[in-house]
């Protein structure tokens, strides 16, 4: 049964280290355990590069064992200094809350929360925040040698540039919530991304001296998620893919996935889909005869945009791309069309009517007077969704959807938003 499942890991790319491969295997298959992942709440809301660990922790769940969600409303108050150059702001107490309660949210659209195994959240504040300080030094930081932890990747990569005695101790404080997991919930192994492996093994010897007994934990490790042209996954021109819709609309959401290369669409569905062996060997032939097609991306970006956004989301988010493909924008809702135009070339104009020949030449759509003119006679340009072929057709309060925008197209594909002040 563990064989199976660490088998499957290991086709789907997701096993970066493990402290004791052998007897993690072991220990998954004698028994149903539970094991951890935390989120700090350092933000609002997870972007895709969160989810992985998570999703790996999910697939755990479907083979009949129990995660543990730790949230870090007292971590995310210290900020872990993993992968990071310089000092986190540090946030107040009312935010991290608020940061808690969103992200909680998220996490119940990707686990079980009620079956036999279902999902536990906890909040690593209600220990840690219990604890005096002179508690923490006795208990814990005798424990762990300052030379320990200078060795540890993210507090040395540091060291030149300078590091807060705060996030400093951040190793030692994640390696109290393993100790405390492994206490009060039996939890066995913490699954985090790769440049987590310091505060793992922080853990495992936090437990290995508190417990005379020889301690039966493991950590395991994901690889960072890359794409094959060496830029950073999981950003756009607008910045960061986040899971709350506020943030980046299912639309963007969808297009993002949609817009997957070919050399790296069959390891994401590997890495982020629960789609079946078979199905993502059935997509991989599919890449590699008739890649035109883009079966794999429009596969990828529907089990995303479902699993974090819903059936409904996913619906409104193919509906708008096929408005877009076709040319059809009537169809959109103004909202629609905002979030579909968000990253168009953006103009701003003062509300007043305005002949289309100069608005496009004022929005710098078309090049000059006489390139307007034959622009609009030759059926190129539309405003909305509508073609517009008269020359002394005037947009003005009709043409401005919820009073403050409009979209106008010149040819196929050249989208402008001219935004009305």
């Amino acid at each position: 049964m563990g064989n199976g499942l660490i088998e499957d890991l290991k086709w789907r790319g997701l096993l970066y280290q493990q402290t004791d491969e052998e007897g993690m295997a072991k220990l998954l298959d004698e028994q149903k355990i539970s094991l951890y992942c935390g989120v700090d709440p350092t933000a609002d809301s997870m972007h895709i590069g969160h989810i992985v660990p998570l999703l790996t922790l999910r697939r755990f769940q479907m083979h009949g064992h129990q995660p543990i969600l730790l949230v870090g409303g007292a971590t995310g108050m210290i900020g872990d200094p993993s992968g990071r150059n310089e000092e986190r702001q540090l946030q107040s107490t009312e935010q991290i809350d608020k940061n808690v309660d969103a992200i909680k949210v998220q996490m119940e659209r990707i686990f079980d929360f009620n079956s036999e195994n279902g999902a536990r959240m906890v909040n690593n504040r209600d220990w840690i925040g219990e604890m005096s300080v002179i508690e923490f030094l006795r208990d814990y930081g005798k424990l762990i040698s300052v030379n320990y932890m200078l060795a540890k990747e993210s507090v040395a990569s540091r060291l030149e540039s300078g590091i807060s005695f705060t996030e400093f101790t951040y190793t030692l404080i994640q390696a109290i919530d393993y100790n405390h997991l492994y206490n009060h919930y039996n939890c066995r192994v913490q699954i985090g991304g790769s440049d987590q492996w310091g505060n793992i093994t922080s853990g495992l010897e936090v437990i290995r001296k508190t417990h005379d007994e020889e301690a039966k934990a493991y950590g395991i490790t994901i690889p960072l998620v890359t794409k094959a042209d060496g830029t950073k996954f999981g950003k756009t021109a607008g910045g960061a893919v986040w899971l709350d819709a506020k943030k980046t609309s299912p639309y963007e959401f969808y297009q993002f996935w949609i817009n997957t290369a070919d050399a790296d669409v069959i390891k994401y569905l590997k890495i982020f889909t629960f789609m079946e062996r078979e199905e993502i060997e059935a997509l991989q032939e599919s890449v590699e005869t008739e890649a035109h097609l883009r079966k794999a991306q429009t596969v990828l970006a529907e089990e995303m945009t479902k699993l974090i956004h819903g059936e409904e989301a996913l619906q409104d988010a193919q509906r708008i791309t096929k408005a877009l493909f076709s040319g059809d924008l009537k169809a959109l809702s103004a909202e629609e069309m905002k979030a579909a135009f968000k990253d168009v070339p953006s103009v701003e104009m003062v509300k007043e009517p305005k002949s289309i020949v100069d608005l496009i030449v004022e929005a710098g759509i078309s090049s000059s007077k006489r390139q307007a003119r034959e622009d609009v006679t030759n059926g190129a340009i539309s405003v909305n969704g509508e073609k517009v072929t008269d020359l002394e057709y005037v947009i003005d309060e009709k043409d401005r959807l919820e009073d403050a925008f409009a979209i106008v197209r010149r040819g196929k594909k050249k989208y402008h938003m001219v935004q009305f002040q």
